[in-house]
């Protein structure tokens, strides 16, 4: 069936896809605007200090924390030292490491006192965040900015997004991330086909 022909029945008559509200267009016109807004020099020099950088451990809470472990996934596929904190196979972070974490809203508990172990341990540390003005970005050494909204700015009298609490963030989160992975990529000439071959096989 064709997918303008595929039709939808709830509590009434069945309706076409045409006749119901484009969320779908409101939603990536909403991540369009965050990708405009990005100061794209910000995302490069995040990308080098990546490249550069010995041990990447990664660090998020709840969602936030679902986009970071994918970010860790596909740093690995590209050959690099990529660990997630609370894995038990990730090891102790130190001079020449990152600590990368995100903080949307501005700060947590929790990133805030990783942030603290890992600068007590010489290793530098990144935070990926909406609220460049929050705590955790003033204890950073290197800030990547993403403007979009958080749970920290889902109320009020502001633009509200169509998507829930802080999902606009996180979305915009895995975007940019795939892009960092592709500029990665090339910075450090690793193939497609190497990726693929970092993949599992234990699936």
């Amino acid at each position: 069936m064709a997918a303008e022909c595929l039709m939808f029945r709830r509590h009434g008559p069945a309706t076409t896809r045409s006749s119901m509200p484009d969320i779908y267009q409101e939603a990536l016109g909403e991540l369009g605007a965050v990708f405009r807004h990005l100061n794209a020099r910000s995302v490069d020099a995040a990308v080098e200090i990546i490249a550069e950088a010995n041990r990447i451990t990664l660090f998020g809470v709840g969602r936030e924390g679902l986009q970071m472990k994918g970010f860790a996934m596909r740093l690995y596929h590209l050959g690099l030292k990529a660990h997630v904190v609370g894995d038990m196979t990730t090891p102790p972070i130190g001079q020449g490491d990152i600590l990368i974490a995100s903080a949307g809203p501005g700060a947590f508990s929790t990133v805030l006192g990783l942030m603290g172990v890992a600068a007590a341990a010489g290793a530098a540390t990144m935070v990926v965040t909406a609220q460049p003005m929050g705590e955790a970005a003033k204890r950073a050494d290197h800030v990547l900015l993403i403007p979009a909204q958080t749970m920290a700015d889902d109320q009020g009298a502001g633009p509200v997004s169509v998507l829930p609490m802080g999902s606009l963030y996180e979305g915009a989160q895995y975007v940019l991330f795939e892009i960092m992975i592709l500029k990665l990529r090339r910075r450090l000439a690793v193939t497609a086909e190497a990726m693929r071959a970092n993949h599992t096989n234990l699936e």
